[in-house]
């Protein structure tokens, strides 16, 4: 079972101090941090894209950028998401038809490779093939392309699915996650768990991260008797 890791979406930060707010959560313990890069095509909403990055990337050394595009056409991005410094590029199941291709250009571009499924898209979507060659899988628990949505519980099956599937891959979920839904994602499988608000807007981030990552790894422990 891949370790527990906290990603906080960036989409909830100050834009105005983004580079200080990554800073503040690397500094409260993240090793992630999970960028919505969002076209106003594949999604309504238009947020950040690869000159922001570029300058996050350059602002904070080492930086890990979990890049999260909900975009049409994802195949058009890679290279440019590489070259601003991403580190893992996750595309969505429904904007492409050729998966494992695209999955072999985000790794010729040394990222690693995510694969994000929609609240009304099943499981079944990510093949055995489509899973191998992915580094991370996504399940999304609310629609993409706006922060702020109310966790959606029954998209929370479909991790369990893919961990069945995929025990030593990392899964990530997505939308409406905080301490008060974090416990059903870790129990069916999740060990990335992204949050926004419930990160960003507490008083103590580092105390929300560290409190997160732990139910993680307690959770963990029935999957590996």
């Amino acid at each position: 079972m891949p370790r527990a890791i906290i990603s906080p979406s960036v989409l909830a930060s100050d834009f105005g101090q983004l580079t200080a707010e990554c800073k503040r959560m690397i500094k409260g313990g993240a090793e992630w941090l999970h960028m919505d890069v969002m076209d106003g095509h594949f999604v309504p909403n238009i947020t950040m894209g690869a000159p922001v990055l570029s300058c996050v990337y350059k602002g904070v050394p080492g930086i890990f950028m979990d890049c999260h595009m909900m975009v049409a056409q994802p195949e058009n991005w890679v290279n440019d998401i590489a070259d601003a410094g991403g580190s893992l590029y996750c595309f969505h199941i429904e904007a492409t038809t050729d998966a494992v291709s695209l999955i072999n250009a985000i790794h010729g571009r040394n990222m690693k490779a995510g694969v994000a499924i929609s609240p009304d898209t099943p499981s079944s979507a990510i093949t055995d093939e489509i899973g191998a060659a992915a580094d991370m899988l996504l399940v999304m628990t609310v629609y993409p392309g706006r922060g702020g949505q109310k966790f959606l519980e029954r998209c929370v099956p479909k991790v369990a699915e893919l961990r069945a599937r995929f025990p030593e891959k990392d899964i990530e979920v997505d939308g409406g996650v905080g301490p008060k839904t974090i416990d059903i994602c870790a129990e069916a499988g999740s060990n990335v768990i992204v949050a926004g608000t419930a990160i960003f807007g507490a008083p103590s981030p580092e105390d929300v991260i560290a409190s997160l990552k732990a139910t993680i790894t307690t959770a963990q422990t029935k999957f590996s008797k």
